[in-house]
Order: C-alpha cells, then sequence, then structure tokens
C-alpha cells in the first residue's frame, strides 16, 4: 500500500513499507531518485535504532548479542497508517515479535509527512514504552536526483549553512568509524560534488554546526534542507549513478573495535521510560530565479 499527498503541484508517494518516501516531486520535476536495484534499490529509508553497521553484526544489551542488520531493520518492516488528513500522513512502528529479535525494547517511532508546496518536512517521534532506559539512533536516508535539474550532473555543489570541518572519519573494512580522518575539499561551507570527492565511502560530517544546508544546481534550482536534533550529516552516492544521498543521523557507526553494551555506543540517545525524543526535517524546493 502507497500513500499519496498532494498540494497544488506537489506530490508525495509513502510506502507503508518502512515509512519510505518513494516519490516527490514539484511543478512535475521530480526530485528523488527513480530506484535502481543493480545500483541501489531505495529511495529514503529510515534508519532506526541504529545508524550505519554494528560490529560484528550484533548489537549487546544486558551482556546479550542480538543481530543488527545495518542501518537497523525500520526500512524493513510495514508501518500502521495513523491518520491521514490531506496532504499530510502519521505513520507508526511498534515493537513486537520481529523487532524483538534485534532490540528488546518495548518502543514507538511515529512519523509525520507534511507536504505544503514546495516544501516536504518529516516530523520524528520515538517513545520509551519500555520500563528501562532505552538506547536508540535515528536517521533519514534520501537519496535526490543527479543532476537535481538539466542533464549535466557538472556543477552542483552542496553548500552548508556555515565552514564545517575539512575532514571526515576514514570508514574501515565492515563500514566501522575509524579514528584516522582524510581531507574533504570543502571551500568554506561549500563541496562541489564530483565522482572523485564520491567515489570512496560516505561523507560522514559529525558534529556540524550547520543546521541547514542546501543541495544547489547550476541553473540556481535547489534544494534547502533544514533539520531538528539531527547533529550528524552524510553525503553518500554510488558514481556514476544518478543520485545523491543528503542523510541527517543522530548516531553513527559502530568505532573500530568496540564490543560494549549498546547503550554505550557512541552518539547513541538514551530515553528514560516514558520518555519521548523528537526530530524534524524539513526539504524545500527553490526554482531558479524568475521562475515561479
Amino acid at each position: 500500500m502507497r500513500i499519496e499527498l498532494v498540494d497544488g503541484d506537489s506530490r508525495a508517494v509513502i510506502a507503508r513499507r518502512g515509512a519510505e518516501l518513494v516519490h516527490w516531486s514539484v511543478g512535475g520535476q521530480p526530485l528523488t531518485w527513480t530506484p535502481d536495484p543493480a545500483v541501489w534499490p531505495a529511495v529514503s529509508p529510515i534508519l532506526f535504532p541504529v545508524v550505519g553497521w554494528a560490529r560484528d553484526g550484533t548489537v549487546r544489551v544486558d551482556g546479550r548479542a542480538y543481530p543488527m542488520p545495518v542501518h537497523g531493520f525500520a526500512a524493513g518492516l510495514d508501518f500502521e497508517v495513523v491518520s491521514q488528513d490531506g496532504p499530510q500522513v502519521e505513520l507508526r512502528l511498534c515493537d513486537g515479535a520481529e523487532t524483538r529479535i534485534h532490540y528488546p525494547f518495548r518502543f514507538g517511532l511515529t512519523l509525520h509527512y507534511r507536504l505544503e508546496g514546495p516544501s516536504l518536512t518529516v516530523a520524528f517521534t520515538v517513545e520509551n514504552r519500555d520500563e528501562r532506559t532505552m538506547p536508540y539512533a535515528l536517521g533519514i536516508h534520501p537519496g535526490f536526483r543527479w543532476p537535481l535539474s538539466g542533464e549535466a550532473r557538472e556543477g552542483h555543489s552542496i553548500v552548508f549553512e556555515t565552514p564545517e570541518e575539512p575532514s571526515v572519519p576514514v570508514i574501515a573494512p565492515g563500514g566501522l568509524f575509524s579514528e584516522e580522518r582524510r581531507p574533504v575539499p570543502l571551500d568554506g561551507g561549500r563541496l562541489a560534488l564530483t565522482d572523485a570527492v564520491l567515489a570512496q565511502e560516505a561523507l560522514c560530517f559529525l558534529g556540524v554546526r550547520s543546521r541547514t544546508l542546501r543541495y544547489a544546481a547550476p541553473d540556481g534550482s535547489g534544494l534547502r534542507i533544514d533539520w531538528e536534533d539531527f547533529p550528524h550529516c552524510a553525503i553518500w552516492s554510488r558514481p556514476p549513478a544518478s543520485f545523491v544521498s543528503i542523510e541527517s543521523w543522530t548516531g553513527h557507526g559502530d568505532p573500530v573495535e568496540f564490543s560494549g553494551e549498546l547503550a554505550d555506543k557512541p552518539s547513541m540517545r538514551l530515553l528514560e521510560p516514558g520518555e519521548i525524543g523528537r526530530h524534524a526535517v524539513r526539504y524545500g524546493f527553490e526554482a531558479p530565479v524568475g521562475e515561479a
């Protein structure tokens, strides 16, 4: 089942499986990429209850090991449609037999999509329904068209709100985060997108200063992305594929040699019983100057 949201000439389609945005267009212009199983079969997966890879594919809770897929399990499960009202929809995933194999906590994960003209907002709530402290990480992994407009991929860039650290962690085998860093050709806050820049693993900007960025095309059009309570940003592609993924994360993959409890993993959020975590991302399409 898929849910269609329409507001004026803007359209978004959300799948129940993974509560995934599978299409977004403004004025008839598609902004999200069309999945290719030979390259990347997803469009905008939701990452929960971990982001990235767990060492040896397992997490540990109270001394017991649980298998954990990369980026968690939420993307592979069907969400319940809680409500739909015109150009907005709310979907929820709760714990059950399938989730407790990987994550022994009672939780509620709710997504609220709202389409408003050229903007799409995704709000998240994470609820601890357990009787103990619950660790979690959350992320959204949207793939946008590259080129965003026109036929040329050259000339596109990511422009952060403020200058960022011009280096990122080196990702070790198994998707683990090493202490080694590699340089990124940032010019202040601007990163020119090229196949060479994105030829290796994702560029993971941990602890970004910016709270907004712009994915800019040469014709002046672009996507403005604003986030609330997502401290990390990752840029990823599979050159020469026609997409760039601009990801918002609260957590990240396991550090090299990490073998501790899930609650002790760096950048995990800890919710007390009954507590709720709130996060949001807003995507806004900006047409070239002079176009309405």
